[in-house]
Formats: C-alpha cells, sequence, structure tokens
C-alpha cells in the first residue's frame, strides 16, 4: 500500500484555505452588522456595510450550499 502524500497534502491546504475564507467571510459580516449599529447608535446610517454583510452571508451559505450538493451528488 502506498501512500500518495502530494494528494493529502493538497487536500489538507484547499480544505485549509476554504476554511478560513469562510470565517473570514463570516467575521467581515459580523462586523458589517456591528457598524450598523453603531451608525444607529450615532444617528447615522450604514447602508454600505449592511449591503456587504449580507453579501458576505450569502457567500457563506452558497459555499455550505455547494459543499452539501457536493457530499449529496457523491452518495
Amino acid at each position: 500500500m502506498k501512500i500518495d502524500w502530494a494528494s493529502i497534502g493538497s487536500v489538507f491546504g484547499v480544505s485549509l484555505a476554504f476554511t478560513v475564507g469562510l470565517v473570514v467571510l463570516f467575521t467581515l459580516g459580523i462586523n458589517g452588522l456591528a457598524r450598523r449599529e453603531k451608525a444607529a447608535a450615532e444617528g447615522g446610517t450604514a447602508t454600505l456595510a449592511v449591503t456587504g454583510a449580507y453579501v458576505c452571508f450569502a457567500a457563506c451559505a452558497a459555499a455550505v450550499a455547494y459543499g452539501i450538493l457536493l457530499i449529496v451528488s457523491k452518495s
């Protein structure tokens, strides 16, 4: 039995990159919503921050849905 270490390393690298990317997207979404709260307390609006937050959350949801699709379609 021979283990293909290059393939294992490749899978690990891609998994790590996507995990970090999703965490960063979700964090940016939370940050955008926090800016909305701060702007509301100061009497302003943060339309761009809220729009960006929703885009980040939509991207996270799309990535999760795509992952589930990959898992289900391989069965």
